[in-house]
Order: structure tokens, then sequence, then C-alpha cells
């Protein structure tokens, strides 16, 4: 296969999503900053609580740098979580060891919205910030820099149960039984989510993605509803108030969907999780968006052989295409540096 006619000195994962498609495709994974990096427990092991040290710009700038140090991937992502935003807007939140996420559930209270802020504080997320611009000024030339957010569906789930669940029941629910009130929480975080993706970009990020973690539990009237439009609209507002800017959409779980997003989102690319046949996306994208994705990060854990059949199918189904290599979700912590390094070699030396 040959590169696109036009192949410009641009960094490699902003061309992709620009535009171009490369023979070698750029290439970062989901949780990259974390605990499979032994470099990473020993930061952790020195810091406070996981949310202090979301909010500690010097360690959360060091774990987002440490990746990209250790594999030269194509791009950084900012070392933070979703859940800074509902913090931001007055809920509750704490993170406990071996349990996860705790926050004061909404699904308690009567007038849930009204222990909410209307708006989003930035400067509660100030540190977050300057955590971006810390890391904009130590990354390589070559190396992208993509900011995130939760989606205003996953982001409520948490915010409704207090906590994250297997199915989502609760937040599922709450919308049946009360779709007024769920609806003015999903507008909430929209607004909360625009606000927060421009400021990022402000300071220094040049992607953003958007993850929505729990979009597959959804039949088709409530993903059109919950996770659809308002993707929809924060892709939308994002790109009018800081036009020319990147966004990538991640419906985890939304492959009967997958088409639907391809045309409607808006988005410059879309997130394959693990079930999606990268085969049938190429037929929906058309090259119409960048696709990124999606090797099963159980095969990286597994790594050798296995590792090396599944990277090799993904990348000959994607190689025509504007493809962003990553995996189908997160890193898992238990996963080898070696398989990581392996995975890296393979990608680029182009092995399919």
């Amino acid at each position: 296969m040959q590169e696109s006619q036009s192949i410009s000195n641009e960094k490699p994962l902003l061309a992709v999503l620009r535009g171009e498609t490369r023979r070698v495709p750029p290439l970062w994974l989901m949780r990259q900053a974390g605990r499979f990096l032994p470099e990473y427990r020993e930061l952790r092991a020195r810091s406070g609580s996981f949310l202090e040290f979301c909010y500690a710009p010097a360690a959360a700038a060091e774990a987002t740098l440490q990746p990209i140090r250790r594999f030269g991937f194509d791009a950084a992502i900012l070392f933070s979580d979703i859940l800074v935003v509902p913090d931001a807007l007055g809920q509750k939140v704490k993170f406990e060891t071996g349990h996860g996420p705790r926050l004061a559930p909404l699904e308690a209270e009567e007038a849930p919205l009204s222990k909410l802020s209307e708006t989003i504080d930035l400067q509660k997320l100030a540190p977050v910030f300057e955590t971006i611009e810390r890391v904009k000024s130590a990354l390589p030339r070559e190396t992208a820099f993509i900011g995130f957010c939760g989606a205003p569906w996953t982001v409520a789930s948490y915010m409704i149960a207090g906590h994250g669940t297997p199915d989502q029941a609760p937040a599922r629910l709450f919308a049946f039984r009360r779709p007024e009130v769920f609806e003015a929480l999903i507008a909430r975080l929209v607004e909360a989510s625009v606000s927060y993706l421009t400021r990022q970009i402000d300071a220094g990020v040049e992607v953003v993605q958007i993850f929505d973690s729990w979009a597959g539990v959804l039949p088709p009237t409530q993903f059109q509803r919950w996770v659809f439009e308002p993707l929809r609209e924060i892709v939308a507002r994002v790109k009018q108030a800081r036009p020319g800017a990147l966004v990538i959409a991640f419906p985890r779980g939304a492959g009967a969907h997958l088409k639907h997003c391809v045309e409607g989102l808006g988005a410059d690319a879309i997130g394959l999780d693990t079930s999606a046949d990268p085969l049938g996306a190429v037929r929906d994208a058309q090259n119409r968006v960048a696709l990124q994705g999606n090797l099963d990060p159980l095969a990286l854990l597994a790594g050798g052989a296995a590792l090396e059949r599944e990277a090799a199918s993904i990348l000959a189904a994607l190689e025509n295409q504007r493809h962003i290599f990553n995996l189908g979700h997160g890193v898992l912590p238990q996963t080898p540096i070696a398989h990581v390094e392996a995975l890296v070699r393979q990608v680029r030396e182009g092995r399919s």
C-alpha cells in the first residue's frame, strides 16, 4: 500500500486525524500511563489519594510522560480521571483503595441537581491545566498530546449510583423513572464537558478524546438519546468554539451503531472497542473518519505468537484506512513491559 500522495511533516497522529493515510499507523495505548509501569507504581506510592494525585501537576505530568520516555508512543494522553468533572460540579468524589471511585449518589436525592453547581468550576481544575502546560513543554517535538473527558452518559452513571456498576442499572432506572431530571443532568454534563475540553485545548492539548465507556449497555432509542445526541453536541460545540479542534469519540460497545456514529457524530476518529470487527468498521467508515483501535488487551497480556497474530490481523484489515493503532480498551495492570515493546516494534516495522 502506498501512503497518501501528499504526506505532510505533521505529527503522525495529527496527520491521520486530518485526512492522511500512513503506511505505519501512529500508535498510542489507552491507560498507557499507569499500573503496569514500575516507575508509575513508585510515583504513585509517594502520592496521596488518587484524586490528590490527579490534582498534583508535577506528579500527573510525570505520569503522563513516563510511557513516552519508555516506549516512544506517537501520543501522550493527559493523566487524570473522568470524575474530576463531577468533582468540579460540586459532587463529593473520593477513591477507595480496592474499591475504586465513591461519589455521593444522586439517586438518593429528592432534588439531585440542587446538589450540583450550575456550571463547572474551572478554577478547581486549574491543576489539570497546569499539568497540561508542564507536559506540553516537555514532550518530544513529534509527539501529539491528547486531552480527554468522560461522555455524559458514562459520567452520569457514576454520579447516579455513586460507584461503578456492572450494567449501569441505577442510571438506566433513573432515566426511565425521572427522564426530565436525567435529561437536565445530561445537559449540565454537556455544558461542563464543552467548557472543560476547550480549556484543555487552550492549555495545550492538540486532540481531545471523549470516553463513553458504558455506551454499549443501552437499547437503540436510549443510545440515541443519552449517548449519540450528547456526543454529537459536544463535538460540534468544541469545534465551533475552537476551529480546527481534533476530536476522537470512543463509544465503547456501540458496534451496532458504528455506521451511525461515523456518519453523524462529526468526530475526526471513532475508537473501536475489542468486540468491533475491523473489516466491518472499514466498510462503515469509507475513510470519512479515522479508526482507532482495536487490539484486545488480553492479547497484549498474553504476548508471544498470539499477540503478533492479533496485531497483524488488525494491521492488515486497516492498512488502507486512516488508522491509529490502539487497544480496544485500556492496558491491563499485569501486562509485561516486554509485550508492549514487542507490539511497538511490530507496528513500527509494519509486519502485517
